[in-house]
């Protein structure tokens, strides 16, 4: 296993997150090829770990915290980190291999060239991708929560003069329409299951009819963002539909449909 800076040859893999197997992830559409044409030459950092066939098994992405989803300065954000995980599918299963270890360690060497203070991570509670837990082990401290199960902010300091990240709150209420559901979908562009997401909220939307309003919010432009503090989210009317794992097609289009009865 080797850790690699992405290149030309390993694009298709790193835009569907190393699952080039999957038909669903295809339902993503091309936002992350749109957004990483945007984002390669204002700091984004891609590292991938390749096996002994010189296929991708792992990545990291991380970006100035000034194009992330939290506030801070002078610090690197970890957007995600990713071992391939399916037993039976693509490059198989690589996780508990000291990869995902690797990989990080790899990133806060690169951040230090660069004078970063610090890297940034935001993790989950609960035993699934990007945990927190996980994040604690490797030194990061948390720093910041949404909420109480919500997911927390987390840093590890280079630097005795670092400030500390925080996450930005939401600043404003989607919009509602008159007799008619909004829906609303947030998008950045950076994650394939986000923008599945949005394009299956998109796709039932337009399929329910005129008394469904689908609003898109862009956040990929900074000031659009700064409005909102919102990044990648989706709302029917003005209640957040939980999108972690990614609700199926089906699921998002039943509960548009709820909510059109009440109209």
């Amino acid at each position: 296993m080797k850790i690699v800076n992405l290149t030309e040859e390993y694009e298709g893999n790193y835009f569907v997150c190393l699952e080039d197997w999957s038909d669903e992830i295809r339902e993503a559409g091309n936002h992350k090829v749109h957004w990483y044409r945007k984002m390669k030459d204002k700091g984004l950092c891609v590292k991938l770990a390749l096996n002994d066939e010189e296929k991708p098994v792992a990545m990291i992405q991380y970006i100035p915290i000034e194009y992330s989803f939290a506030e801070g300065s002078e610090l690197y954000f970890i957007l995600c980190i990713w071992v391939h995980g399916y037993k039976n599918k693509g490059v198989g299963n690589y996780q508990k291999q000291g990869i995902g270890k690797a990989l990080i360690m790899a990133a806060e060497e690169d951040v230090k060239k660069r004078s970063a203070k610090g890297l940034v991570a935001w993790g989950v509670p609960l035993p699934v991708f990007m945990k927190a837990s996980w994040f604690k082990k490797q030194g990061y401290v948390q720093v910041d929560k949404e909420g109480f199960f919500g997911r927390v902010l987390l840093w590890k300091p280079f630097s005795d003069d670092a400030i500390p990240p925080k996450w930005i709150e939401a600043r404003k209420e989607p919009e509602l329409g008159h007799n008619k559901v909004t829906v609303t979908g947030f998008i950045n562009g950076w994650c394939p299951a986000y923008n599945m997401v949005f394009e299956r909220a998109k796709r039932a939307s337009l399929e329910l009819g005129e008394q469904v309003v689908f609003h898109e919010i862009n956040t990929f432009n900074k000031d659009v963002f700064d409005e909102w503090g919102i990044s990648d989210s989706l709302f029917i009317n003005r209640k957040k539909v939980n999108t972690g794992p990614p609700p199926s097609y089906k699921k998002i289009k039943k509960k548009i449909a709820k909510e059109l009865k009440n109209v």
